[in-house]
């Protein structure tokens, strides 16, 4: 069985709010155990901690934590301050500017990332929120498997009493469906939210992993491809491409993508015969 870590900043009043109802709803029970002098809290193979770091700035927090896999609780801001629960995978394209390493991507998996997405959008479904993937972006810099899961965009969605419920529950149910039989895929081009690729992921039976929008395609290179493949905990199917937002980068990423000997489906022909 595998141990799971949630963690959530003392900073952040989203992340403490899906605390609060991941104790509440599902029965964690205080250990003896203090993390940043924060009380930690278990249920079975599931521990929830509380740091007092920034979460994208928790850099290593997985060598002071033992657990198999970390969930990360947290806040989302947009410039547009749209309502809404977002899921992604962590690692930086280029610049470290929010934590992490620069050109290094994060362990995660595309399994519990669907899970959770399918989770949010059931969930959430009486709701006028947002319910999307992000691309892979920002710290913190950990070696084992991780993902983050949000709730955007204002104080007043952070603090929402119904949105922790919500995140924790597509938290609790994610884990216990981690065994789906999923066709494994990496995103590439297209928006910061995944317009495309969320479709694919509500519709179908794929699951993404690293997710590289069009504005950092640029910066994708032979060790970062070699990297989205190495750093998702399932091996990796096929790349799906958001053919428009590829840009002027559709050339050298087929180039790129031809070196991997690994299968490239376009976006828009998924689910036509």
């Amino acid at each position: 069985m595998m141990d799971f870590a949630i963690i959530a900043s003392s900073k952040d009043p989203a992340g403490i709010n899906i605390r609060n109802s991941l104790i509440k709803l599902f029965d964690f029970e205080k250990t003896d155990e203090k993390y940043d002098g924060n009380e930690v809290y278990q249920n079975i193979n599931i521990k929830l901690y509380l740091t007092n770091d920034e979460l994208v700035y928790s850099e290593n927090i997985d060598k002071r934590i033992n657990a198999d896999f970390l969930i990360f609780a947290s806040k989302h801001r947009s410039k547009e301050n749209t309502p809404s629960f977002a899921v992604h995978a962590i690692g930086n394209w280029n610049e470290a500017r929010l934590g992490g390493k620069e050109k290094m991507l994060c362990l995660s998996s595309a399994v519990l990332l669907k899970n959770m997405f399918l989770e949010l959008n059931e969930n959430a479904k009486d709701t006028t929120y947002e319910i999307t993937l992000e691309a892979t972006h920002h710290g913190p810099y950990v070696e084992k498997p991780a993902v983050f899961v949000e709730i955007g965009s204002t104080e007043k969605e952070w603090n929402e009493k119904n949105n922790g419920e919500i995140i924790a529950k597509a938290i609790m149910k994610g884990l216990e469906n981690d065994n789906k039989n999923y066709k494994i895929a990496a995103g590439l081009g297209g928006t910061h939210y995944c317009a495309n690729f969320n479709k694919i992921m509500l519709k179908t039976d794929i699951a993404f992993s690293h997710i590289c929008p069009k504005y950092a395609l640029q910066d994708l290179d032979e060790d970062l491809t070699s990297q989205i493949l190495s750093r998702t905990k399932e091996k990796i199917d096929f790349f799906v491409l958001d053919w428009k937002g590829l840009g002027a980068e559709k050339e050298r990423i087929g180039e790129l993508l031809k070196g991997l000997n690994i299968e490239m489906i376009r976006a828009d022909r998924i689910g036509k015969s």
